[in-house]
């Protein structure tokens, strides 16, 4: 039984005992450290986050009950195994009711120790993937559904992708909104050592300025504060794992130069702490910008740009694999038919060309999006790429022509977002989302069209 990604500290006044635990943690834990009293073991605490404490609750100075119960009013939510040699029943209920995971009595057996100590830190990894379940779990896609396609620009990302997934250097993806970056993110998580440990996205365009670096690095607690309670940072729960920062050329340069400096020390310190936590995690990096323009406007650190560019692999917009679309559409159709409930629907030669002829300035994701509501509505939902279209052509005979539209691509892309932004009233922001792009894409397309639009 092994835990080297755990950091474990042994509180006992014995100095036999002492010695004794931390020779059994040590050749089985990342980090082990011991004091002789709470007091001691409060300022190992207030340095070092622990994953597991193991305390006498017969101290000098302060009991090992009343320091448990200290930990758990400051918030801190790491696992505690007591043990003592002189207990009683009520004394065993305190424990566990304040937040003792469990509860041993000298003189105890080696497989004893190393169970309760298992369970715990068994008990402490289930909370940290449940918490990065919860958080991604509305975010999460199948990967293949990025990856899919014969053509010459997807073969040789998936090479790419493929040589970089199994060693551990940063990552920095490169791409248009909607493109599949994550998926990307995750396929390479998925092809490397750490696949075993939790993949934790996050998006640095959602996160508050001024709560980015707590929501990155943790933070202690401040009773003075909303902080009433210390929190884990992000970098935290991916430990052992890959952490994909999305959307990385929205960070504020003061959260740039704290992420540097964990990218070159692998470790991090809570907002308003001293403790420094080592990390063992690989950084994946996402953006849609270029970042050499935004390092020349001095928006983001060159230093920074060169840390993350160590693998840097660049995923093609739809446009220009549009010879794919067939098969991604006929991907999502039998992913999110049983999903949704409904019966597939049928795309044919004809309705193939309409999805070939329109550009996807949202990529992959309008391509999903749309498909998904034409399984709603039950059929292909051509009217929502081509405002104005009433229906396939049809030959004299009824079948549907071969002939292609004959409006220029550019305009019936204009056409269609105009549309969508006129039925939100104007609303870039929710046009962008229903559209699957970036508002920031949306804008774009405004400057190309010109004052005009």
């Amino acid at each position: 039984m092994d835990w080297p990604s755990s950091a474990v500290l042994v509180v006992d006044d014995e100095e036999g005992m002492r010695n004794f635990l931390v020779k059994t943690l040590a050749s089985r834990c990342g980090q082990v450290m011991s004091a002789g009293s709470a007091e001691d073991g409060e300022t190992l605490v207030a340095q070092q986050r622990f994953d597991l404490i193991v305390l006498d609750i017969s101290l000098p100075g302060k009991r090992g009950l009343d320091w448990l119960r200290e930990l758990r009013e400051q918030g801190n939510s790491c696992e505690v195994i007591l043990i003592t040699a002189f207990a009683d029943l009520d004394t065993a209920i305190e424990a566990l009711r304040i937040g003792a995971s469990d509860f041993i009595l000298k003189p105890f057996r080696l497989t004893q120790l190393l169970n309760a100590v298992r369970h715990s830190l068994e008990r402490a990894r289930l909370a940290r993937e449940n918490y990065v379940l919860r958080r991604t779990l509305s975010q999460r896609s199948a990967v293949a559904s990025a990856l899919l396609g014969e053509s010459p620009v997807m073969r040789t990302l998936r090479q790419s992708l493929q040589r970089a997934a199994p060693v551990d250097s940063t990552v920095l993806l490169c791409g248009e909104s909607g493109s599949g970056k994550e998926l990307a993110a995750q396929a390479l998580h998925q092809g490397s050592a750490r696949a075993g440990g939790p993949f934790v996205p996050v998006n640095c365009a959602l996160m508050s300025p001024e709560l980015v670096e707590a929501e990155l690095f943790g933070h202690a607690a401040d009773p003075g504060t909303l902080s009433r309670f210390a929190r884990d940072g992000l970098f935290y729960y991916a430990q052992g794992g890959t952490l994909f920062l999305d959307e990385v050329a929205e960070l504020p340069l003061a959260a740039q130069g704290k992420l540097l400096r964990v990218l070159e020390e692998r470790q991090i310190r809570p907002v308003g702490s001293e403790q420094r936590i080592a990390v063992d995690l690989r950084i994946i990096a996402a953006t849609n910008r270029q970042l050499s323009e935004e390092v020349a406007a001095g928006r983001f650190r060159k230093d920074l740009y060169y840390r993350l560019q160590v693998v840097e692999l660049s995923l093609p917009p739809l446009r220009e694999h549009k010879q794919d679309i067939p098969a991604m559409a006929r991907h999502f159709i039998a992913e999110l038919a049983p999903r949704l409930g409904v019966d597939p629907i049928a795309l044919g030669e004809h309705e193939l060309a309409y999805l070939q002829q329109y550009d996807w300035p949202g990529n992959v994701r309008e391509l999903r999006n749309l498909i998904e509501r034409s399984l709603i509505l039950g059929s292909l939902n051509v009217s929502a790429l081509y405002p104005g279209f009433t229906g396939l052509p049809k030959s004299e005979s009824g079948v549907p022509a071969s002939e292609p539209l004959t409006t220029d691509l550019h305009t019936l892309e204009r056409r269609h977002i105009m549309a969508v932004l006129g039925s939100v009233q104007g609303d870039k922001a929710q046009a962008a989302r229903l559209l699957g792009i970036s508002k920031r894409t949306l804008e774009r397309r405004f400057a190309e069209w010109g004052p005009q639009a």
